[in-house]
């Protein structure tokens, strides 16, 4: 096992060495014709950066309030857990009892099972 390990080895470092080599020699000869600003154009534009998400909120706010503690190591990773669970509890507890309400307007309705799907995507978007 440790021959092929080495055999493998070797075989990479001669390629990565040839690749070396080889690399100087066509940068050291640049054609005439290429124009000066190539370059530039061959840079990729910057993506622009995304708006932190909700949770990247709560995240950098939990964050900040544990270095407040003066605490470290893994006492973050309990630390951020129940933080983050707490900050995100407001949100399920709207979205469960909001469920609940239409799923009790669909019952006062009346009407048959195959049509609360489309009753309750209205109702939870509205």
């Amino acid at each position: 096992m440790k021959l092929t390990f080495v055999a493998l080895s070797l075989a990479a470092l001669a390629c990565v060495a040839q690749a070396q080599t080889a690399a100087p020699s066509a940068a050291a000869a640049p054609t005439p014709a290429a124009p000066a600003a190539a370059p530039a154009a061959e840079a990729k534009p910057a993506k622009p950066a995304k708006a932190p998400t909700a949770q990247n909120n709560r995240m950098s706010e939990c964050s900040a309030e544990f270095k407040t503690t003066g605490k470290e190591g893994k006492e973050r990773q309990a630390f951020m857990k129940t933080c983050l669970s707490a900050k995100g509890g407001d949100g399920r507890k709207a979205q469960n009892e909001k469920m609940s309400k239409c799923s009790a307007d669909f019952k006062a309705t009346g009407k048959p099972g195959g049509e609360r799907k489309a009753f309750m995507s209205t109702c939870l978007k509205g």
